[in-house]
């Protein structure tokens, strides 16, 4: 089991990542330590780039937004989502893109 992801007895993943906000494009960038680096094309001001994280975690799993929520790190690069509605399978597969 990686350590950038964590799958509870309920069925919701805790997804650990390093994210870097202004990048030229939004798109997953492999590991950074134990977490998953993903580079967001968003701005870090008024919360812009934590929408942005949590509509492109929805699409990328195919889940809607409220399936995704930020449990922490809202001014932090290093932040903690909850996903509800997916398989582990499917957020591994997250990296393989």
């Amino acid at each position: 089991m990686s350590e950038w992801f964590r799958q509870g007895a309920d069925g919701r993943i805790t997804l650990t990542l390093h994210i870097q906000p202004g990048a030229r494009k939004t798109e997953f960038a492999g590991l950074h330590g134990d977490a998953l680096k993903i580079r967001l094309a968003a701005p870090p001001v008024d919360g812009k780039a934590n929408e942005a994280l949590i509509k492109f975690v929805a699409e990328t799993l195919n889940l809607p937004k409220s399936a995704v929520s930020l449990k922490s790190g809202q001014t932090s690069r290093r932040k903690v989502l909850e996903v509800q509605g997916t398989t582990s399978e499917a957020v591994v597969r997250l990296t393989a893109d």
